[in-house]
């Protein structure tokens, strides 16, 4: 760290098309406690972005070449060229003490692989109040909680599907490399990430603290791909990479149910 600002980190903000709360999110990153690099990544650029990229002095960094969510995030992180890197979500908040509490987490956990944080929802513009799924999504994260670098533990917090909140997480490159997600997928490329991560050497670091509020609303990417069908096909293949067939189509009865409430 120097002169107060994180030199090794970067928020890379990836943009789809035109998100009336990008300027929102921009503002979360500058107010951060603990300065550090920003810069905006797109596969769509438009005057829009680039705009608000001229007003708060950020870079824009056009992916020009294979396009997805899984592509787009890869590009971020490539692009940040940096050692750790949290690809923000365009519509999401930051706290203003995220970036110090990743810090302090990396440097007290030195062979860590990724960084993820608590968070909340943000529905209709208000903060929600903790429904049931992140009751559950906190239950999910107690194993790294018992112990954060076996790969067992690594792996338990996935048996039962994703609660990490994705814009929480922190990559370190220097054990994932430069694109650390999947691309194979079009819901689940962090879920599936995890599992490939958790393979690794090294430790899953949670942070209990509220850091990064999700925005749920109609126009994100993660209700379209509930809306298409397209994330019950993709939970179901993710439960076949950790439990027998017949378990896995037991466990997409009740799976369903907690995709109602990603609906607005």
């Amino acid at each position: 760290m120097e002169n107060g600002k994180w030199e090794k980190h970067t928020f890379a903000i990836a943009t789809y098309q035109e998100s009336k709360y990008l300027e929102e999110c921009i503002q979360s990153l500058k107010n951060q406690t603990l300065k550090s690099n920003i810069i905006i990544t797109t596969s769509t650029p438009n005057d829009f972005v680039y705009g608000l990229a001229q007003k708060y002095g950020l870079e824009v960094k056009v992916n020009d070449g294979k396009k997805g969510i899984g592509p787009d995030w890869n590009f971020a992180v490539e692009q940040a060229g940096t050692q750790f890197v949290t690809v923000a979500h365009q519509d999401d908040l930051y706290d203003p003490h995220y970036t110090e509490e990743v810090q302090k987490a990396f440097q007290t956990n030195l062979d860590g692989i990724m960084v993820c944080t608590n968070h909340k929802e943000i529905r209709n513009g208000q903060v929600a109040k903790k429904n049931l799924n992140l009751k559950i999504k906190a239950i999910m994260m107690l194993p790294i909680m018992i112990n954060k670098r076996t790969r067992l533990t690594k792996r338990m917090i996935c048996w039962f599907g994703n609660p990490l909140s994705t814009p929480s997480v922190c990559v370190n490159t220097d054990v994932l490399g430069k694109r650390p997600y999947r691309e194979d997928m079009k819901s689940n490329i962090d879920w599936g990430s995890w599992l490939d991560w958790a393979e690794k050497k090294g430790s899953f670091i949670y942070i209990k603290r509220i850091l990064t509020f999700h925005r749920v609303h109609s126009e994100s990417e993660t209700s379209n791909c509930i809306d298409s069908n397209n994330r019950i096909k993709e939970d179901y293949e993710m439960f076949c990479r950790i439990w027998p067939k017949w378990f896995a189509k037991f466990l997409m009865i009740f799976y369903k149910h907690a995709q109602d409430a990603n609906k607005v």
